[in-house]
């Protein structure tokens, strides 16, 4: 295994990358590894990375190797283990005149983006290169990217950590347990409002989700809508999108990829669905993952689900198949 590995960052001068990006060389995220950065802005605000490389310069990190910044994604993409795309137009801005607001903008003005850094990640990224969409709406812009690649050895993944993470919070506050005893904590579907954070088959403190939480009325009236909603909560309270949650998710995704998930666990992600679950072909969708000894990911496929967590999960698949069917015109 290589002692290095390569990391290509967009949107590299955004709040989500200013808490990201030094904690990638902090020796955690990559272990041993050297890691070398390779920053991407659009130019009308590239130059302002060569203030963050200082800072990185002047932090001390022995792990940290070559550092460099671009306005050139094509030129950044070659040889790249990892790609974070998290540069893209978000909610809560106003852009054109317009606050951007529902997914229907976001596909129209990020869509584009997508195809172009699929190509060249396809033509020039490792072979076995990994892809997290950070920018939303990250599956359906997974899914534009991962179908320019055209290269199914590399790992398309869109982010559904931070859901996880979040759903791990509230139901440690309910059940007064430690956010680090919640395992297993899987979101099925979409980034989206219409995700399914699923409660039944947590694990809490050594019991099953239904056994400990035992109120499917909290679940339906408390815990989906807080989970579902907290991206939006959080615009609304402090005037932008997350940023250091996100951030925290991005680098927990690359730690579940990097490290064999341990027994009985399982870490989410958005991935091409090859049908497992009852979802159609293709459709990047959130998952329960394992990462094996060899360093492949896979889909857990022994988890059952209710009628309940059916007939939600079911909303969501509606959703990303809509969603694909708005962007045909960017797929071949």
């Amino acid at each position: 295994m290589s002692s290095r590995v390569k990391v290509v960052v967009t949107g590299a001068a955004g709040q989500i990358a200013y808490s990201l990006i030094p904690r990638l060389v902090d020796g955690k995220t990559f272990g041993n590894k050297i890691v070398d950065l390779c920053l991407v802005e659009i130019p009308q605000v590239v130059s302002k990375l060569e203030g963050l490389v200082m800072e990185l310069e002047d932090s001390y990190f022995p792990h940290m190797g070559e550092v460099t910044y671009t306005d050139n994604f094509d030129e950044a993409s070659h040889d790249a283990d990892w790609f974070l795309l998290v540069g893209s137009i978000p909610r809560g801005i106003v852009y054109e005149g317009k606050k951007i607001e529902e997914r229907s903008d976001l596909l129209k003005i990020n869509g584009g983006i997508f195809v172009n850094q699929g190509k060249a990640i396809g033509e020039n990224g490792k072979d076995n290169a990994k892809i997290l969409v950070v920018g939303n709406p990250a599956n359906t812009n997974a899914l534009i990217g991962k179908n320019a690649a055209g290269k199914d050895s590399q790992l398309w993944m869109a982010m559904t950590m931070l859901d996880a993470s979040r759903a791990k919070s509230v139901i440690s506050k309910k059940t007064n347990t430690n956010v680090s005893k919640v395992k297993n904590m899987i979101i099925w579907g979409n980034h989206s409002p219409t995700m399914y954070p699923d409660v039944e088959n947590a694990v809490i403190n050594g019991k099953s989700g239904t056994e400990a939480i035992n109120d499917m009325t909290w679940v339906e009236n408390a815990f989906l809508p807080t989970v579902q909603q907290r991206g939006k909560s959080v615009i609304d309270a402090r005037g932008a999108s997350s940023a250091t949650s996100a951030a925290k998710a991005a680098l927990d995704t690359i730690i579940a990829c990097e490290n064999t998930t341990e027994a009985g666990d399982c870490f989410s992600a958005a991935i091409a669905s090859d049908g497992s679950y009852g979802v159609p072909e293709g459709l990047i969708c959130g998952y329960p993952l394992m990462t094996l000894e060899d360093g492949s990911v896979e889909i857990k496929r022994d988890i059952s689900l209710s009628d309940f967590a059916k007939e939600r999960f079911q909303l969501s698949i509606d959703e990303l198949s809509s969603e694909r069917e708005a962007v045909k015109h960017l797929m071949k």
